[in-house]
């Protein structure tokens, strides 16, 4: 694959904020790392980096690509492209496909089609169900991220409701229990009542009232109790609220994930974005944003990801019984979060902790999510200098859309380094495919 030098590089890793860093990449892996200057031969490719940022790619915990069995709504060729574009080099994706990822069969098939048309480093939950507990037990969580758990129902329907399969998942799986919470019953209850006064035409404003805070802090409430019952590793995935924040401030085997929608918009978008922005757990007050923002800043949310979850235009543009919930939001999380740092919201470094180092460390990821000598050379350069505005022509997933249409950030993904490989630079995606799966070190 041959080595590149980057040189004069702003360096935001972990608490470093570093100008005039120089990196140089050998094949797959990050060769040395100096303030002086490094003599390199004529076969290496020297890239001035000055003015820019230079980021450990992302680690998205939390993303749906829809295949197999979806691949009308995205596939992971072009949801890793978009992953490119947006300085993402390895990315966890969800078992509500079709067929669900809830048996090693399916897992190892989503391997294969990762291994033949993902373009960046790829690893896949495997999904729990009331009855698949002997499946779990036998999985090999050196190669699997941890299992997901819905404790409340959302596309595709995984809900896990069973009282007693719920409390073996806690006592029997000894690796990360990755947790979409939500109160079902109380979803229902609420749901029917905007039914019965608004019919099938209820406004998309009411999304956070029917799933509402009230769901999400029952159902935190009760997985954060099995956990300490059975002393499990639980990973909270997407959190809304500022109610939920005290679960994450006690015990480190207790965490916390939030997504870039959550902490860019509130409940005032519905009014104008409608089910663009319908996901679930629903986006809800000010208030919550605000918190969560300060939650991210204080270390109390560990980890912030997507939940990119594609659906055509046509699927989100019916009324709000018929909108599926789900943003595809992957190509520009990075972006959305380096305004906020620039809004003063936290630091360019929380930016890479919450995005690449955090994740690398709570799954255990061998050798990535740091810029570190003999570490794979999974790499970002930002110009935080030249903007980004997002239009329909820029987006490369597949339903070409993003909630973060009409939106102007300020710096702009130059370069995206996977395993060495340049794979995207200045707007040119390279799909001859350097991608990895993904090793945990358990």
């Amino acid at each position: 694959m041959g080595s590149y030098l980057i040189k004069n590089a702003t360096l935001v890793d972990g608490n470093t904020c570093e100008s005039g860093v120089n990196v140089l990449i050998e094949n797959e892996f990050i060769k040395k790392i100096s303030n002086e200057d490094i003599v390199v031969d004529a076969t290496t490719q020297v890239i001035d980096a000055t003015g820019k940022l230079l980021l450990p790619g992302v680690i998205d915990d939390h993303v749906h690509f829809r295949e197999p069995g979806l691949t009308h709504k995205a596939d992971m060729l072009s949801e890793t492209r978009a992953a490119l574009a947006g300085g993402v080099t390895s990315f966890m994706d969800m078992p509500n496909t079709k067929p669900q990822t809830t048996s090693l069969i399916e897992w190892e098939n989503k391997m294969a089609i990762a291994q033949q048309k993902a373009l960046v480093n790829y690893a896949f939950y495997i999904g729990a169900t009331n009855e698949n507990l002997q499946e779990l037990k036998q999985a090999d969580f050196s190669k699997i991220p941890g299992v997901k758990l819905f404790m409340g129902s959302s596309t595709g329907n995984m809900l896990v409701d069973d009282e007693r399969s719920l409390d073996k998942i806690f006592s029997e799986i000894k690796t990360i229990i990755a947790v979409h919470c939500e109160d079902e019953q109380t979803i229902r209850k609420n749901l029917a009542i905007y039914k019965e006064k608004y019919g099938d035409e209820i406004p998309f404003s009411c999304h956070p009232k029917i799933r509402s805070e009230e769901a999400c802090y029952k159902s935190t409430s009760y997985a954060v109790d099995l956990a300490k019952k059975h002393h499990a590793r639980l990973h909270v995935m997407h959190l809304t609220t500022e109610k939920e924040l005290p679960f994450f401030t006690e015990n480190e085997d207790i965490t916390a994930e939030t997504c870039v929608n959550y902490l860019w918009f509130d409940d005032r978008a519905y009014d104008k974005r409608k089910g663009f922005v319908k996901c679930n757990p629903a986006i809800k007050k000010e208030s919550d944003k605000l918190a969560l923002r300060k939650a991210v800043a204080d270390g109390i949310i560990k980890v912030v990801a997507t939940d990119h979850a594609p659906h055509l235009r046509e699927e989100k543009e019916g009324n709000y019984v018929h909108s599926m919930s789900g943003c595809p939001t992957i190509q520009f999380s990075l972006l959305v979060m380096l305004e906020l740092a620039k809004q003063g919201c936290f630091s360019y470094p929380k930016v890479a902790e919450v995005m690449c180092n955090n994740p690398a460390s709570l799954f255990e990821i061998d050798k990535r999510g740091f810029v570190r000598e003999n570490y794979y050379a999974d790499l970002v350069l930002i110009d935080k200098n030249a903007q980004t505005v997002v239009t329909e022509d820029v987006i490369l997933s597949k339903c070409g859309w993003s909630p973060f249409e009409g939106e102007q950030f300020s710096h702009k993904v130059t370069h995206t380094f996977v395993n060495g490989f340049l794979s995207y630079e200045n707007g040119i995606v390279n799909e001859s495919s350097h991608a990895q799966a993904l090793k945990f070190n358990r």
